[in-house]
């Protein structure tokens, strides 16, 4: 998978005190695929998205998407690159509705000031909205636009912070253990949505520790234990490997 390079992460590492989260990590992601990264708990998984989103700095090498250099930028001027990303735990504004959660997402791609008065400021808030409408009919939350979004059941809350974060028209969808806390019927329901983003050409990496999950959605996979990674492959390869089973298992005495 090295045609349409999209994201490069290369040599970067991470420590907190005397932790080393994530160690001289390389990877590399092409556009149009479905990634997974997996790992045990504690493995470095969502340092290695923080640190692709700028909430923590790398402290040492690089992370390149396209040709941008990622490595120093702030966390909203990645976003404006084309970078969206979801957490584990569900992150609504309690007083706000479906709607206006997605429609915040937009937020850093809005004007402000006197462009916003302007016919060029009004045409770009039109477009946003319609891409907020278009991401929650994408998540089958049209129907439930008006209701306050932590009002809804568990499963409607995790497509809220996805059309969110989709709403922004990323290039690059990070999302960080998706279907945590879902039943059966629930993550299904999520799969069947994430094909139809994937359908809108947008490449994604998935956090996920349900292994049906990853090995029934992902195109390509990475894992990582004590923060380097130990395997990559298609989803066939990684079950055959056995450094990830006994990442998983333990090892027999």
């Amino acid at each position: 998978m090295k045609e349409s390079q999209l994201l490069t992460l290369t040599g970067v590492s991470k420590n907190f005190g005397g932790l080393k989260a994530v160690a001289n990590l390389d990877l590399s992601i092409s556009s149009g695929y479905i990634y997974g990264l997996i790992g045990p708990n504690g493995a470095g998984k969502t340092t290695v998205f923080n640190m692709i989103t700028g909430v923590y700095p790398c402290d040492s090498g690089s992370i390149v998407l396209e040709n941008v250099d990622l490595t120093r930028l702030k966390p909203y001027r990645i976003a404006r690159l084309g970078i969206s990303r979801t957490f584990q735990t569900i992150r609504l504004f309690p007083n706000m509705t479906t709607w206006e959660n997605v429609l915040i997402g937009q937020n850093f791609l809005a004007r402000s000031g006197i462009m916003g008065i302007l016919p060029i400021g009004r045409s770009q808030e039109l477009q946003l909205r319609e891409q907020a409408e278009e991401a929650l009919n994408v998540l089958g939350l049209w129907e439930m636009r008006d209701r306050k979004g932590v009002t809804l059941p568990y499963g409607s809350q995790r497509k809220v912070e996805i059309a969110r974060a989709i709403a922004a028209q990323p290039i690059l969808l990070l999302l960080d253990e998706p279907t945590a806390g879902m039943n059966i019927r629930e993550t299904r329901d999520l799969l069947e949505v994430l094909s139809k983003i994937h359908d809108l050409g947008i490449t994604i990496l998935v956090i996920e520790h349900d292994m049906r999950v990853v090995m029934g959605i992902c195109d390509y996979i990475f894992v990582l234990n004590f923060g380097r990674k130990i395997a990559e492959g298609t989803p066939a390869e990684i079950r055959r490997d056995e450094e990830v089973l006994e990442a998983y298992l333990g090892k027999e005495e």
